[in-house]
């Protein structure tokens, strides 16, 4: 997992990949946003085919558009956040969440345990910061606290190297990942989740357009059950599935696979898994409203189903 895909919040040139996947499909598509990893292990998990569904898992990278490839028809069904809908409906793609696998926002900011810092407030206080500084997430971490205090320098994405040799560099990061590979490196951090901010958008959001679920209302539902009894599978074993994503994307040592699912499991589960509400798309439009990064506050009810 690397932070470089959430990149995806930016518009990204894509004729050529919609057309690489564009033409009539056998298949059911579900685009993800990366390559396989924990962080989609129910949908690797899910038996389609016994909801009587014919699923073809497209792996991404980054900055893969699934959001623009679901309103393109170049897949049917894609992984995105519920941040990227709202953005996504306002340009005039009718993109609608139908599931949300992770309940908790997974980002957030790391620092050295050393420093004994209590809050992100206190990393914006002093020392280095490297952040996406366009994501909503950091917009709104500058108009709560200001970055008048901080040296603020770019994403390093998922490398270690500039945080490990400085105790008062701080970064952005998934909370089950790149703490994990710190202290692998034997250095103990402190994690600040970003919805301690109150900014909590839904991750690894199953969507579908508009218009598919209104003419394939069945289809999108059979999605949903498979990928709740997926997800459900992968939470109380994620062994197997684990064995066969790290053979699709072995760059993962196989340990590691087991060491996420089990630090992303407390950020995903809900009853019934997957939920999500009004009141948290309301509130997230909101934000985004007051942040400039959307115009106008849409409806909750155009932007999720309840399936």
């Amino acid at each position: 997992m690397h932070l470089a895909r959430r990149s995806f919040l930016k518009v990204m040139p894509v004729a050529g990949l919609l057309a690489a996947c564009g033409g009539k499909a056998s298949k059911i598509r579900l685009a993800l946003n990366w390559k396989p990893d924990p962080e989609f292990g129910g949908f690797y998990a899910a038996d389609f085919a016994k909801h009587g569904l014919d699923v073809e898992i497209l792996p991404g990278g980054a900055g893969t558009p699934t959001v623009q490839m679901i309103g393109a028809g170049s897949a049917e069904f894609g992984i995105v956040a519920a941040d990227e809908v709202l953005m996504a409906r306002e340009k005039g793609n009718d993109v609608v969440a139908i599931f949300a696998v992770f309940q908790n926002n997974p980002m957030g900011i790391m620092a050295h345990a050393s420093r004994k810092l209590k809050s992100i407030e206190d990393v914006l206080k002093s020392g280095t910061l490297a952040i996406q500084s366009g994501l909503p997430y950091a917009k709104l971490l500058k108009k709560k606290f200001g970055f008048d205090h901080v040296k603020v320098v770019p994403s390093t994405g998922g490398d270690l190297t500039a945080f490990l040799g400085d105790e008062n560099f701080a970064q952005q990061c998934f909370l089950m990942d790149e703490p994990l590979h710190a202290k692998r490196k034997g250095v103990e951090v402190t994690v600040f989740p970003v919805s301690d901010i109150g900014y909590n958008p839904y991750t690894t959001v199953l969507a579908v357009s508009g218009s598919m679920l209104s003419k394939s209302p069945d289809m999108a539902k059979k999605m949903v059950d498979a990928a709740r009894e997926g997800w459900r599978s992968y939470q109380d074993n994620p062994a197997p599935t684990n064995e066969r994503m790290h053979t699709l994307n072995p760059t993962i040592e196989l340990a590691n696979y087991g060491e996420t699912a089990a630090a992303q499991k407390g950020l995903i589960e809900s009853n019934p898994l997957g939920k999500m509400t009004k009141e948290r798309w309301d509130t997230l439009a909101a934000q985004l409203k007051d942040l400039g990064d959307i115009g106008q506050v849409p409806p909750a009810e155009q932007c999720f189903r309840d399936l």
